[in-house]
């Protein structure tokens, strides 16, 4: 078997703004691995600034990873703790190796068509009109829940976009979301937290930064909007530390994303410890291209979770890869009649 890499940089149709700043591309790097009748494909996309394994040896660790794949998958995630982005490329191009076809890695009515995955609308920051256009879009796309990303503008500004929603939708026609990418200061937090239950929100994510265990513990406990831990998973790598996490802030609800967390595997461990706590949860997807979307949306459609997931991000780029991915009316479809164009 031969294994290689190689990097890609994705455009943002227009730069998407979150509490951490502005951006406009995101790196990508897919790991190839090839036989003589078959060709694995995985995606290992970081975060600048937010992956765990945002570290200066992150190439050396692929081209480590393509020196030693005949460890095989299950080895190297072992290997890889430490980079969960790769873990996941690792183990989405085994699983790719070894499909029916190079990008059909969990089949099932989704991959047939004939089943959807309700997703959320996302609404990135930017300035009040430009915010209010999104909102516009997303209902006129058809989405009956929408996340909004808070935090970067004037708090009074982003309630009175809240307020907009609300009064043209109630709470059960339309399901709002914030993330607050860990804005909030632990001081007025919960002061934040009561403004914003007024407007009978789902939920709020990781209103304050992680690590921070007895501050969110607190929040959790006392909070008029149940919370959702997003940032707060990322670098938790042992089954041990995991059920300390959930066992000390007794969160409402878990946000997986599979690059961030290690994976299949990873995000698989995730949820056996918050079904065993009795912890809400949905997968979101951390702005890979197609080909990394494509592998979480399957897996999560396996998962069995009707709650709308965090799947939507599929169009953000000028160069992504073509594929049979759809959304249409909130809803993630899989359409197999379209071929994908791969081409790197």
């Amino acid at each position: 078997m031969k294994a290689s890499y190689q990097k890609h940089i994705l455009n943002f149709k227009r730069p998407s703004g979150t509490s951490r700043g502005v951006m406009t591309q995101k790196e990508t790097w897919f790991l190839i691995l090839e036989t003589e009748d078959s060709i694995g494909i995985g995606e290992c996309g970081i975060l600048r600034s937010l992956s765990f394994d945002d570290r200066s040896d992150y190439e050396d660790r692929l081209m480590w990873v393509c020196e030693n794949i005949e460890l095989g998958p299950d080895k190297l995630w072992e290997k890889l703790r430490e980079f969960p982005s790769i873990q996941f490329g690792v183990e989405m191009a085994f699983r790719s190796l070894h499909a029916q076809t190079s990008f059909l890695l969990f089949p099932s009515e989704f991959t047939e068509g004939k089943a959807a995955i309700p997703i959320n609308g996302l609404v990135w920051m930017g300035e009040e009109a430009f915010m209010k256009e999104q909102i516009v879009q997303k209902i006129e796309q058809g989405f009956r829940c929408i996340k909004l990303k808070i935090g970067a503008i004037d708090f009074e500004k982003e309630l009175d976009l809240l307020r907009y929603i609300r009064k043209e939708f109630p709470s059960e026609e339309m399901e709002i979301r914030v993330d607050a990418n860990g804005a909030f200061s632990p001081s007025e937090a919960m002061e934040k937290l009561k403004r914003l239950s007024e407007l009978e929100l789902h939920s709020i994510e990781q209103p304050v930064k992680q690590r921070q265990w007895e501050v969110m513990a607190s929040l959790c406990e006392k909070t008029p909007i149940p919370i959702a831990l997003d940032e707060e998973l990322i670098g938790i790598t042992s089954v041990t530390k995991k059920r300390e996490l959930l066992q000390t802030i007794k969160p409402q609800y878990l946000i997986f994303k599979p690059s961030l967390i290690g994976g299949f595997r990873g995000t698989t461990e995730w949820i056996e410890l918050a079904d065993e706590q009795g912890t809400g949860w949905w997968i979101t997807s951390a702005l890979e291209s197609n080909v990394g979307l494509n592998a979480i949306a399957q897996y999560t459609f396996e998962q069995n979770n009707p709650m709308p997931q965090g799947l939507g991000t599929g169009g953000l780029y000028t160069n992504n890869f073509d594929s049979p991915l759809e959304v249409k009316k909130g809803e993630l479809w899989y359409r197999p009649q379209i071929d994908w164009n791969f081409n790197l």
